[in-house]
């Protein structure tokens, strides 16, 4: 039986790096892309230390050249996990970080997957998992540059989905609340290499820290490589599957919603971003503030 190989982008960090690790300690053939050329030998001390064998390669997915090396890699399962996050009001977000926002998120991943599927259809066999996020499904202030990203996302996976069917090739996505990597709080610290003049910015970035208590990743780790690996065959995957409830209850308030709701009030979640500290972790009590909103 030949083995399968799973393709890894964004995989020096966070959720990344713990499913190509995952994978490579279940004795997965796993090609671990990560962006830098540092981080090559980075990552690859660190599987020398673990005892975990896997190959890792430069792939910086806004990069035309890596992706078209990547195209002649024999790739069974493509895991679009790399990302940046860049926190802010749009009205204050410089353009050069907005469309930084969607070089990666978007035209990056989607490039780097015209060039992966195409031999996927030839094979008539494959698998493409886009790393989206619950912010892909409900947008927040201050989050807007990236959850637009990851809504275009959805809306790529979702066409790719019915497209590729014909051709055996599965299509789905994975969907993580907030969990404590790093990742959501360096967000929150990019307004400090804005080119711009801070005294025209409708929000104090000094005072501003990302919104939500965090998880820790392990149990999203696990439960991302189950959809990976099949183990899982859910088409969109919440997780934890806790806050699909949270998020369907604020798409329907969309509906609900009145363009003149509340005017002349900060909303909750501004006021939270200005009073909740950097890096807070989730206790067994809002996790359970969660259940109960559902």
């Amino acid at each position: 039986m030949i083995q399968e190989t799973y393709l890894i982008t964004g995989a020096s960090t966070g959720i990344g790096k713990g499913i190509a690790f995952g994978l490579a300690k279940q004795g997965k053939k796993v090609i671990a892309g990560v962006e830098t050329l540092s981080e090559v030998s980075a990552i690859k001390n660190e599987a020398a230390e673990k005892e975990l064998e896997l190959r890792v390669e430069k792939l910086d997915i806004t990069s035309e050249a890596d992706r078209e090396k990547a195209g002649d890699w024999d790739v069974d399962v493509l895991v679009n996990n790399a990302g940046v996050s860049i926190g802010g009001s749009l009205i204050d977000i410089p353009e050069e970080h907005l469309r930084r926002q969607y070089e990666v998120n978007v035209f990056g991943t989607i490039f780097l997957t015209q060039q992966i599927v195409r031999k996927m259809v030839k094979k008539q066999q494959g698998k493409v998992i886009f790393m989206s996020s619950i912010s892909g499904l409900m947008s927040d202030p201050l989050l807007g540059p990236y959850a637009s990203s990851k809504f275009a996302i959805e809306a790529f996976a979702e066409s790719l989905s019915a497209e590729l069917q014909e051709f055996h090739i599965q299509v789905g996505t994975i969907n993580p609340g907030p969990y404590l990597t790093g990742f959501n709080d360096r967000a929150f610290e990019t307004w400090r290499s804005w080119r711009d003049n801070p005294n025209e910015r409708i929000f104090d970035y000094e005072q501003l820290a990302f919104l939500y208590e965090q998880m820790d990743p392990e149990g999203a780790i696990e439960e991302a490589i189950k959809v990976v690996t099949g183990e899982v065959n859910q088409y969109r995957n919440v997780i934890p599957s806790t806050m699909s409830a949270l998020v369907k209850k604020r798409e329907k308030e969309s509906w609900d919603k009145k363009m003149d709701e509340k005017l002349g009030e900060r909303h909750e979640l501004v006021q939270k971003s200005m009073d909740i500290d950097p890096e807070t972790s989730v206790g067994k009590s809002v996790i359970n503030k969660i259940k109960d909103m559902i």
